[in-house]
């Protein structure tokens, strides 16, 4: 299976959707194509959407957590919200939702960002 990305600038937050599998085959090409519209757009918040993501592995989360250092460098927040069951058990795993804020649909996270 591949991976969907799928950008979004709402003002100065970047909504990543993502469908598929995120592991090391697209771990780089969610880096640049999330690097690039953080430095063209002036992106402050990320919202990432995993609704639709039914896999990833430790490369995927090595690319989430350099954005978030990203985004956190520039003063702003990453908001993660819809996420499946089995992704969720791999963030917790982690420890990425004592950094990050969870949030049951895009709508409750731009909101929390004051977007929407």
């Amino acid at each position: 299976m591949s991976l969907n990305i799928e950008l979004e600038v709402k003002n100065n937050v970047l909504c990543i959707r993502l469908s598929g599998e995120l592991d090391h085959h697209y771990a780089e090409e969610l880096r640049t194509k999330a690097t690039n519209a953080i430095e063209n757009y002036d992106i402050r918040h990320i919202v990432l959407n995993l609704e639709n993501l039914s896999f990833m592995d430790s490369s995927g989360l090595g690319v989430i957590l350099g954005r978030y250092k990203q985004i956190k460098q520039l003063g702003g927040e990453m908001v993660i919200c819809a996420i499946s069951p089995s992704v969720q058990r791999l963030f917790d795993m982690s420890g990425l939702f004592k950094i990050m804020r969870l949030e049951s649909n895009e709508e409750f996270a731009l909101q929390r960002l004051g977007v929407a």
